[in-house]
This record gives structure tokens, C-alpha cells and sequence, in this order.
């Protein structure tokens, strides 16, 4: 175990659940949540980390604390409540297609949160399902000093209107630095529009640095000094389960070791990094996100 006992670094703020996968050989049950994956990352990276989110008192919130403790990461006490820990159902079809069912709830106390941290990270279902949406948005507007990091991570079936969506992330983005989102999420709250006509729109909101991940293809990344593109890293995937969390998690660490990306050098470091570690985690089932060794050793791509 990893991290223990240090005052946290980032603080990651954002849902927990559990995914069940559903099929005819049963039920298969794994830690989830986009938040928590970039949690999950960076203490596998030795960041001191702490997460802020909502788990029950039951079976499957304590195999969350367990399994993202394991890697260093402080899950606070206010994260746990009396109400069932979350849970996404997939139920696979015979054709492999599947059908999701959430049953999510989601609120903080957004008082809980320690004085140490310098990035604060958010994004996700944490960041527009209600009532706990609004409060993330009162912690990330009185950060301070602090970074802030965002992600949407858009779930189309938990988001409603998308005109409404839309209001909410433009709301968020201003009181944010780093925006990570993928293609597909450019794609649904922007239909039509270029990936670079979104980095702009994010850059005009506020954010001083933005990235837009392509799969397979890489990322661009972009700041008010220059865009960048950063390919991808060639290898054998195995799914893409926790590839944008990877990919956040990196930018995360980059920012906290080295400073907000700016210059084009600098975004293309940074993007170069967490392409890489994105690389190590669909080279593997689930989100199995790189710890550190990984990353500062030799990695073979296919």
C-alpha cells in the first residue's frame, strides 16, 4: 500500500460504483466510476490522493475503499453514507450487444474536503446528475489556488436533454484549467463540429488547456499558445475499459509535477505521457491502470 498517511495532493471528487456485468454464465461485479479510476491512477502513480464521492456501508462500497485503498488512495470519511452503494448494470445480449441500468445516487458534503490539495479533479455523472452536481460545482468555484481538472465523461442515458447538458458543462468549464474530454463526448454535446472548434470553445470558456483523446489515433491538445497533435501508441487491445481515465489521470500527474501545459512542447509532453500510459491499460482486461513502474520502464507496443 502506497500514499498512507500524507496530506493529499489531488483530490478527486466523483461517483464510485459498482459495475455488474449480466450474462447467461451470471454476474461478474467490478469496481467502476470514471472518478474513481482517475483516483485509482494516480496513487498508482505515487501521488498523494484523496477521494471525495458516495459509497454505502455495505459489501460493495467496502470492496471500493479496499480496492482503490490498495493503491494509496485516502477515501474520506464523508464519502460514506447509509444508502446502497451505486451500481451500472450491463446485461449482455447473445449477440454481445448490452443494456445498461443505473442505479445511481449521488450527492457530497462539499465541506469535507481538505485545505492540502493542489489540483482538484472532477468530471463525469458526478458532474451533472443532481443534487450532488451543484454542490461539486460550489467546491471547484471556491478551489482557490488549486488546479482544476475536468473531465465530462458524458453518459447519454443519465443526462437527459442535450441542450441542457450542454448549459451545464459551459457552466463548469469556466471554473476549470484542464479540460479532457474524448471525440465522442465533443461529438454529443457539439454535433458537427470539428474537434478543434471545440478545443477553441473550451478555450474560449476559460480553460487554459484542453485535450480531445481519438482512441486509437491519439489526442490533440491545446492551449492559447498552440495546438498539438500526439499520436497514439500502437498495441494489441484488449478493451478500452479506463483508457480516458488513464489518459486523465496522466495529465493530472504531468500538471502536478511540471505545471499547467502551455506551450506547444509542453502539451506535447504531456499528451505523449498519458497517450503512453492509455497505451498499457487497453493492453489489458478492465480498468487496470498503469502504476509507476510501468510507466518509468520500457513498455513493448505491438
Amino acid at each position: 500500500m502506497m500514499n498512507q498517511h500524507r496530506a493529499p495532493e489531488v483530490l478527486v471528487v466523483g461517483e464510485a460504483l459498482v459495475d455488474i456485468v449480466r450474462s447467461g454464465e451470471g454476474d461478474v461485479e467490478h469496481v467502476g466510476g470514471s472518478p474513481a479510476n482517475v483516483a485509482l491512477g494516480l496513487g498508482r502513480q505515487g501521488v498523494a490522493v484523496a477521494l471525495l464521492t458516495r459509497i454505502g456501508d455495505d459489501a460493495r462500497g467496502r470492496s471500493i475503499r479496499e480496492h482503490v485503498a490498495a493503491a494509496g488512495v485516502d477515501v474520506l470519511a464523508a464519502s460514506t453514507t447509509a444508502d446502497p452503494t451505486s451500481t451500472a448494470v450491463a446485461t449482455i445480449g447473445a449477440d454481445g450487444s448490452a443494456d445498461y441500468e443505473f442505479d445511481i445516487r449521488w450527492d457530497i458534503d462539499p465541506s469535507a474536503t481538505p485545505a492540502t490539495a493542489r489540483i482538484v479533479h472532477t468530471g463525469s455523472i458526478a458532474a451533472f446528475l443532481e443534487p450532488g452536481a451543484g454542490r461539486v460545482r460550489e467546491l471547484i468555484a471556491r478551489a482557490g489556488d488549486a488546479i482544476v481538472t475536468f473531465d465530462p465523461n458524458i453518459r447519454p442515458a443519465l443526462l437527459g436533454e442535450r441542450d441542457d447538458a450542454v448549459r451545464t458543462f459551459e457552466s463548469i468549464v469556466p471554473l476549470c484549467t484542464i479540460v479532457k474530454m474524448s471525440d465522442e463526448d465533443a461529438a454529443w454535446l457539439y454535433p458537427g463540429a470539428a474537434v478543434t472548434e471545440v478545443l477553441d470553445r473550451l478555450l474560449c470558456l476559460g480553460a487554459e488547456a484542453g485535450s480531445i483523446t481519438r482512441g486509437g489515433d491519439g489526442a490533440i491538445l491545446a492551449s492559447a499558445r498552440g495546438a498539438v497533435e500526439v499520436p497514439g501508441v500502437a498495441v494489441a487491445a484488449v478493451d478500452t475499459i479506463g483508457a480516458g481515465d488513464t489518459f486523465m489521470a496522466s495529465l493530472i500527474h504531468s500538471a502536478l509535477r511540471d505545471g499547467i501545459p502551455s506551450t506547444p512542447e509542453q502539451l506535447a509532453t504531456a499528451g505523449g505521457r498519458a497517450a503512453r500510459a492509455a497505451a498499457i491499460t487497453v493492453s489489458r482486461a478492465g480498468a487496470d491502470l498503469p502504476w509507476s513502474r510501468e510507466l518509468d520502464g520500457p513498455f513493448e507496443a505491438s
